[in-house]
């Protein structure tokens, strides 16, 4: 299995995490903050692996963000909801690492308007985590940030920018700022 495959593996297994984080909170679970931020972290991480296939510590670093979300939650969903219920989440994460479910992927590609065509972009949601502010300043000078109206920041620029972008973005989340 390459690369891609890996990725899309992560991302089931990023979307299966996600989809506990949502149970649980629905049902008053108040989750502590470096949760969210590692599981932010990861899905980060997997769209550089994304665009750069060939990085050797990315897995490792997507397996670690994966791995703590997953050792908080699942103690927190048997502590809520018994044994039961933390037993199916177990099994849903299992079958996605055993290739045996894959979860649903949704991949959109938009049209930004007014945005020049040699230009790269990526869209963030504003967050109590990531403010605006805080994305203006990791973009620097060399990359245009957007507030729009829909709560999405849109941050374009050349290649090489827009990818150190996300690479120092990624490294903030972590907490390393």
């Amino acid at each position: 299995m390459g690369i891609e495959g890996l990725s899309m593996d992560y991302e089931a297994l990023w979307i299966v995490l996600s989809d506990l984080i949502t149970d649980l909170r629905k049902a008053g679970e108040d989750l502590p903050a470096h949760i969210i931020r590692d599981l932010r972290s990861a899905k980060t991480l997997i769209e550089i692996l994304k665009v750069t296939p060939s990085s050797s510590e990315l897995p490792a670093k997507i397996e670690e963000c994966l791995g703590s979300v997953e050792a908080h939650l699942i103690p927190i969903a048997h502590r809520r909801f018994g044994s039961q219920y933390a037993d199916e989440w177990t099994k849903k994460l299992m079958n996605v690492r055993r290739g045996i479910h894959k979860a649903k992927v949704k991949h959109t590609t938009r049209f930004i308007s007014g945005l020049p065509r040699d230009k790269y972009w990526i869209r963030i949601k504003v967050s109590r985590d990531l403010s605006y502010e805080r994305v203006k300043a990791l973009a620097g000078n060399k990359l245009h940030v957007i507030l729009q109206e829909d709560g999405y920041m849109l941050i374009y620029g050349d290649k090489d920018d827009v990818k150190a972008f996300i690479k120092e973005l990624a490294y903030s989340l972590r907490g390393n700022d």
